[in-house]
């Protein structure tokens, strides 16, 4: 048998070999140096390899961090299964929704310029949305009728409402035109990606909300609205204004809104489903994009938003970069959910879990349906890449793949692999 600390050197250093030309994302260590369990983090393999096998994913990249050690790299499947072309640790994602978090702390970082405050209307940024309307619809199963009927809104809509998802929007069309709003919302073409970030918001600003401001939470366009209010807050585009604040700083040299040409082989595709045999239509990063969608985005990889929790865990600095003030990185992690705010008609942050200004964030260990830490945070992508972070423990874990039909199962399956391998 190797001992042990034999083990813990061949571990380190097969990591630092696992790409021969990349720098890691964070400093190595073996699982057992960081309290893992390297033969029980081996699950993880196991499991990601059978979703391959069975073509439930194309492939994943998994990253597990603790103790701001990076402790575990799994890079399994394909990039492009259609090309044959194997997923690599350098790989990048379609981030989606893993968008919100680096929009929100972005605007976080004005707030602590003294540029925004939460309680700012959103109308003294985008004058568009100083009168808005919510919309009513009811239905009368007596005669079928339905109506629609709209009315001003009792407030205005506060920067504070951007970050916790109060604001009063929804999304649209392609995920649901169920009800009259996302209908209008489809007539617009709120979800095409030819708008220009100015455009999108001043026709966002003529449609009805689904709430009053501040009474639900409704997932919706609420961080796209935010990247505007950062535009025009900061005087710079949301793309510059995120790359000069957050992406340089922390060295996230692949996240981006446009995709060079370069490396536009090292974009992850999807694959035909294996129920429906439909492959996901996503996204084309290959192709120049114009909208910088502050909710649905950025592309990037595993390696880089890596660096984004980590910075994020250890106070809001990290390698000398600091980004936010250490008091200001734990109030956007914690709940800001009280009692006057319902959920809407999908909380997707789920049970024994809140929302803050950009995570859901967990506020009771035994409620959810998965393993974790009171005070963990954690958010995902529509393409099926997912992160948490968990302060008790130390503890950053980024998946990342290409799947948005089954993505919740897997990060159930996650959550509890990695938390069964804490030896201490």
């Amino acid at each position: 048998m190797i001992p042990t600390p034999v083990l813990r050197v061949l571990w380190a250093l097969l990591l630092s070999l696992a790409a021969p030309v990349l720098a890691a994302p964070l400093p190595v260590a073996a699982p057992e140096d960081v309290g893992l369990s390297g033969e029980r983090l081996g699950r993880i393999s196991a499991v990601v390899r059978g979703w391959v096998e069975k073509k439930e994913i194309p492939g994943a990249v998994v990253m597990v961090a603790r103790q701001g050690r990076l402790a575990f790299v799994d890079v399994q499947g394909m990039r492009d299964a259609a090309r044959g072309d194997r997923l690599q640790e350098d790989s990048i994602f379609r981030l989606y929704s893993m968008t919100k978090p680096v929009v929100s702390i972005a605007a976080m970082t004005l707030v602590e310029d003294g540029v925004l405050a939460l309680s700012d209307p959103v109308h003294k940024y985008i004058p568009e949305f100083k009168e808005m309307r919510v919309g009513t619809e009811s239905f009368d199963p007596k005669t079928g009728a339905q109506t629609f009927t709209t009315a001003p809104a009792k407030r205005a809509i506060t920067v504070g409402d951007l970050l916790r998802h109060t604001a009063g929007f929804t999304y649209g069309p392609p995920l649901s035109t169920r009800t009259q709003i996302q209908k209008l919302y489809a007539e617009a073409g709120i979800w095409s990606q030819s708008w220009v970030l100015a455009d999108f918001a001043k026709v966002l600003a003529k449609l009805p909300l689904v709430h009053e401001p501040g009474t639900a939470w409704e997932y919706g366009h609420s961080t796209d609205i935010l990247g505007r209010v950062v535009e025009v807050a900061s005087g710079r585009t949301l793309d510059a204004f995120l790359d000069e604040r957050i992406l340089r700083p922390l060295r996230m040299a692949d996240t981006t809104f446009s995709l060079p040409p370069a490396k536009h082989g090292r974009l992850a595709q999807p694959q035909p489903d294996p129920v429906t045999g439909k492959t996901p239509e996503l996204i084309d990063f290959t192709q120049p994009q114009t909208f910088f969608a502050g909710g649905h985005g950025l592309v990037g990889t595993a390696g880089d938003y890596l660096r984004f929790c980590q910075m994020l865990l250890d106070g809001g600095s990290l390698d000398g970069a600091r980004i936010l003030g250490p008091r200001t990185v734990d109030y956007a992690a914690s709940n800001h959910m009280h009692a006057g705010i319902a959920p809407g008609a999908s909380f997707l942050p789920g049970p024994g879990y809140g929302f803050g200004l950009g995570f859901g964030v967990r506020t009771d260990r035994g409620m959810a349906d998965y393993l974790g830490s009171v005070g963990d945070y954690y958010w995902g992508g529509y393409a099926g890449t997912y992160f948490w972070i968990d302060p008790k423990e130390q503890l950053v874990v980024v998946f990342m793949t290409t799947e948005p039909v089954r993505r919740t199962q897997y990060r159930t399956a996650l959550r509890n692999l990695v938390y069964q391998a804490i030896a201490r």
